[in-house]
């Protein structure tokens, strides 16, 4: 079974890095003179994300396992009517095993649940956990079966975080179902996360992010009262808006998003992301946020779990450097997180990585919020965690040794393709 896995898992690194050097972006050639308090912001976001932004909304911030964790599972455990659960990532361990039984208590208690895994990204979920889940009555469903798409459908992968119950209550971000994700993200061996908690209006366009992605994986067609109910009524004042990406259906509505939010950045640009690897048109807005005086930092992984991915991306920090980026690695453990915060009103949490497999090859989804509350709560944990990092400075990232750019060499064939 090891092996098979191990060889199932190799096939699909390979067709990965195929088709992501076949996708690319459509190039951005010119972006607009956007502002973020401009009346045209919201209109212009809008129409490129192709969903609306919508007050009325209750945000809470999940840093970790060990906040994220128990309100994902408080969040299943109330549920009265249906689950809708879409993860990317799922194998053993304690945490794994709790989300698997509670979603098959709500079943046996007669709780219509939909459970999408991505059969790459939960490649080593125990069976045990399908089975005691589908002996329940859940209808557990996987993206994209390795088994039916060899060598043609490997490359694209659900990669979304979503957890819709009883279509009021949300959560999304970029945690996996593991062990490693268990934890305060300061230790070594568990990762540093962020998911955020939902309630209101925006709810719903998570739900449509997640019977998208239904659809596509089995042909029903999930509506009605129970999905999508009426009235959500407003539960806080936040206005948040969702951002998908499709690109399999032609969608690269998340790389514009950002675009645009970049090059309105008008103070400060605060970037959490594990896979930072900007293609030339991300570097050219960064650099042109610095240029107009923008302090922009960015927070990337000390250790990754893809050790050329690092490299990759530390190849050509040196014209970020060169330009005034403030870059620091987080030290006490991986850091898996996908945050920005821009001039302390704009932020987003989600799934979606700087990298070209995020924005031209997965399936992604981000929630972002227009308030000065959660982009504080947001910049708080990012000053938090580069208190416990190391600043790169252009004068190491230049003197870097022998071992250092012989990797990055062995890396720019992989650069090109994320």
């Amino acid at each position: 079974m090891f092996l098979s896995r191990l060889a199932a898992t190799i096939m699909v690194g390979v067709s990965l890095a195929v088709a992501a050097g076949c996708a690319r972006v459509h190039p951005h050639l010119s972006l607009p003179d956007l502002m973020l308090g401009e009346a045209s912001f919201f209109p212009t976001l809008e129409a490129y994300a192709g969903t609306p932004i919508v007050g009325g909304n209750a945000v809470e911030v999940l840093l970790n396992g060990e906040q994220i964790f128990p309100s994902v599972l408080d969040g299943i455990r109330t549920a009265r009517r249906t689950i809708t659960y879409a993860q990317y990532y799922y194998e053993d361990g304690p945490v794994a095993r709790d989300i698997a039984e509670a979603l098959a208590e709500r079943c046996r208690a007669g709780i219509g649940a939909n459970i999408l895994l991505d059969a790459f990204g939960s490649l080593n979920m125990p069976r045990e956990y399908v089975h005691r889940m589908r002996n329940a009555g859940c209808h557990v469903v996987w993206f994209r079966p390795l088994s039916q798409y060899v060598f043609r459908g490997y490359h694209h992968r659900n990669h979304r975080r979503i957890l819709v119950v009883d279509g009021r209550v949300g959560f999304t971000g970029g945690a996996g179902v593991s062990r490693k994700w268990m934890g305060n993200g300061r230790i070594e061996g568990h990762w540093r996360d962020t998911d955020v908690r939902v309630e209101g209006p925006v709810v719903e366009y998570l739900q449509a992010a997640f019977v998208e992605s239904w659809l596509q994986a089995t042909g029903m067609v999930l509506g009605g009262e129970a999905y999508f109910p009426r009235p959500i009524e407003p539960r806080g004042e936040v206005h948040a808006q969702v951002a998908k990406s499709s690109p399999a259906g032609g969608s690269v509505a998340m790389y514009t998003t950002l675009l645009l939010a970049l090059s309105a950045a008008r103070q400060s640009l605060l970037v959490t992301n594990p896979y930072f690897v900007l293609d030339d048109t991300m570097r050219d807005a960064v650099i042109r946020a610095v240029r107009r005086g923008v302090r922009v930092v960015v927070l990337v992984p000390s250790v990754i779990d893809h050790n050329l991915v690092r490299q990759a991306s530390r190849a050509r920090l040196g014209d970020l450097l060169r330009a005034g980026v403030e870059i620091y690695e987080y030290i006490p453990a991986l850091l898996h997180a996908k945050t920005i915060v821009i001039d302390g009103v704009w932020a987003t949490i989600g799934s979606t990585n700087l990298d070209n497999i995020s924005f031209a090859v997965n399936d992604e989804l981000n929630l972002i919020f227009y308030d000065r509350g959660v982009a504080g709560q947001l910049e708080r944990a990012f000053f938090d965690d580069i208190s416990l990092s190391r600043r790169v400075t252009y004068a190491a990232w230049k003197d870097r040794g022998l071992k250092a750019r012989l990797l990055e060499i062995l890396a720019l064939p992989l650069r090109e393709l994320l």
